[in-house]
């Protein structure tokens, strides 16, 4: 399988740590959807980080479908944690309460670097600040106790928790405090300092 996209993105970050942890082979081609946008639609007209080739030229898109198939299709019955299928919903929850922070922090670094300043609009900037705020709050109580997400195995909801946080404290660290949130501050650094992370790292 083929992984296109920059570690920047936390989808693209999250989906190569993700086939990483189930040991599935990738390779990664680190195209930017901005500075190599010729070269990134010459694979998938329609420019979307993270993208994936099957090995048998199928163009996927979206990080979690390109998980799903991974799991399906790639992992050769590997899975990633809790292994109580009893947090199974949990896991899902805390996954989507991780996604809707990256993408509220994604929605304001393009909102300030894509739009000029002149016309960014601070009525929605607020609000989505107010929404990633929400996410992080419902994220730090939901975690307490919950010393399953970095396994092992370690579990969807762990990794894509802690590259949301390491996101939210690179592009945003004006709009919310990543230390205000001290149960996730200390997974994101517990899962930050792992082999795994350092070798995916966000850059």
């Amino acid at each position: 399988m083929r992984l296109i996209g920059m570690l920047d993105s936390p989808y693209v970050r999250r989906t190569a740590l993700t086939l990483a942890a189930l040991e599935i082979p990738f390779s990664h081609e680190p195209l930017s959807v901005f500075r190599q946008y010729d070269a990134f639609a010459a694979i998938n007209p329609v420019v979307k980080a993270p993208t994936a080739v099957t090995g048998d030229g199928v163009v996927l898109l979206d990080s979690t479908l390109i998980i799903d198939y991974a799991l399906k299709a790639l992992a050769g019955g590997r899975t990633l944690g809790p292994v109580d299928l009893g947090l199974a919903a949990l896991d899902v929850r805390l996954t989507g309460l991780g996604l809707a922070a990256c993408e509220k922090a994604v929605q304001t670094v393009y909102e300030r670097q894509l739009r000029p300043a002149e016309k960014q609009h601070q009525p929605w900037l607020d609000r989505v600040a107010g929404q990633l705020g929400a996410a992080l709050s419902a994220i730090e109580a939901d975690i307490a106790g919950a010393d399953w997400l970095l396994g092992p195995p370690l579990s969807e909801a762990g990794i894509t928790l802690a590259v949301a946080a390491t996101f939210i404290a690179a592009m945003v660290p004006d709009v919310v405090t990543l230390a205000d949130y001290p149960r996730l501050a200390a997974l994101n650094a517990e899962a930050e300092a792992t082999a795994l992370f350092r070798a995916w790292p966000h850059e």
